[in-house]
């Protein structure tokens, strides 16, 4: 069966960097465009990032664009979120997400998704 699980996660102050893991199983990696959504408590589930099948085209949220990082490594079936800069508004639980061939910013369209690992930013 498919299972995606994130790791990283932990309490960093504001101006640190951490760097989410998302080990994937089941499935072949390569298939799959990429996404990472948060959601912290009391809100919706908002888009973080994106990547391309191939690793060719990435999409940020605006909140996020130029402090985070979205990666992929379809040979070790694990995709990645470097995340720098962080601010207390980042708090929140992330998770990782596969869609089969093209991205989206709708969590909706993913056709799997992990546990998520939580990020606290203490400022």
């Amino acid at each position: 069966q498919v299972q995606l699980v994130e790791s990283g996660g932990g309490l960093v102050q504001a101006g640190g960097s951490l760097r989410l893991s998302c080990a994937a199983s089941g499935l072949i990696l390569s298939n799959y465009g990429i996404g990472w959504f948060r959601q912290a408590p009391g809100k919706e589930r908002e888009f973080v990032a994106a990547i391309s099948r191939n690793g060719v085209n990435v999409d940020y949220a605006d909140s996020v664009k130029g402090r985070f990082t979205i990666s992929r490594d379809n040979d070790k079936i694990t995709m990645y979120l470097q995340i720098n800069s962080l601010k207390p508004e980042d708090t929140a639980r992330y998770y990782c997400a596969a869609k089969y061939f093209f991205v989206s910013r709708r969590w909706s369209e993913y056709n799997y998704w992990g546990q998520g690992t939580q990020v606290t930013v203490s400022s």
